[in-house]
């Protein structure tokens, strides 16, 4: 039996919500646009439209896969960011809105038009260092990630969106065998979440996500406690960092950060009010000791 535009959003919408996926008006549409090779525009002004047998086949494996708890954004290849759009696999973490609070900050310190060089520490999918880079073109960067799955992501990311002339990727440890003082500006999403929590996730996050982004330890501050004195070691006098942090890890991360030498730290909040970027400098040249 054949099915038009209405029809399969209305009943792709009713197999979310009776399977209980999370958001499923949203995923519903998202999947039959992919699916139909639509937008949102021909299901509002076209809405009879009939499918094909092809592509509602296609959609029926989409909700099969989501009704199993799969991201939208594995099922799909992809995921928006910030400005940006970005190929995404079960290798790297899926961009979520939350961490473009970091992006938003970086703009605000550093106007267009600066030359600047910045170093994104687990760069992942690229999404951070990609979507900074998007809107300064005066800026370069170096993304270092030990997954070299994620370096490859990154990498066909960099090059769809035209920038891979002004971006360096490479598989690494943290900030080892990097020199000091080469940035104005260090970004990162570091795995943040205590090993024992992350059994009690969503589905999405815990089967789907890959481990090595998630998993912070024991109380979630490992990558923390490196990356304190590596990133101050590494940016330039006055330079900038951002890291992104669990909602309640605010006072232990800024106490890891002041104890390294960092000034002007102070935690930003995401959409929702919650703490979600911990951000400071380095000590200028005239009052470094």
């Amino acid at each position: 039996m054949s099915r038009n535009l209405l029809q399969a959003w209305q009943g792709a919408r009713a197999r979310l919500e009776a399977a209980g996926v999370p958001g499923p008006v949203i995923d519903a549409r998202v999947l039959v646009e992919a699916a139909c090779g639509v937008t949102r525009a021909d299901i509002v002004g076209d809405p009879y439209r009939e499918i094909s047998p092809e592509k509602a086949a296609r959609l029926d494996d989409y909700l099969e896969r989501r009704i199993r708890r799969e991201p939208v954004s594995h099922i799909l290849g992809r995921r928006g960011f910030w400005n940006i759009m970005l190929g995404v696999t079960p290798g790297v973490l899926t961009p979520r809105p939350e961490t473009e609070v970091i992006v938003d900050h970086a703009l605000r310190l550093f106007p267009e038009g600066r030359s600047l060089r910045i170093l994104d520490l687990g760069v992942g999918s690229g999404a951070i260092l990609l979507a900074i880079l998007a809107e300064r073109p005066a800026a370069r960067g170096l993304g270092v990630d030990v997954s070299e799955e994620a370096l490859a992501v990154a990498r066909e990311n960099a090059a769809n969106l035209g920038l891979a002339g002004r971006v360096a990727l490479l598989r690494g440890d943290w900030t080892a065998g990097l020199a000091e003082a080469e940035f104005d500006l260090v970004v990162s999403n570091p795995p943040y979440i205590a090993t024992d929590v992350i059994e009690t996730l969503d589905p999405e996050v815990r089967v789907y996500e890959p481990r090595l982004a998630l998993d912070g330890g024991a109380d979630g501050l490992d990558a923390f406690r490196r990356l304190a004195p590596e990133i101050l070691r590494v940016l330039k006098p006055g330079g900038r960092f951002l890291v992104e942090i669990g909602y309640d890890q605010r006072t232990a991360v800024e106490t890891l950060f002041r104890g390294a030498g960092a000034v002007e730290v102070e935690t930003l909040q995401d959409l929702s009010t919650h703490d979600r970027v911990v951000a400071g400098a380095k000590k200028p040249l005239e009052t470094a000791v």
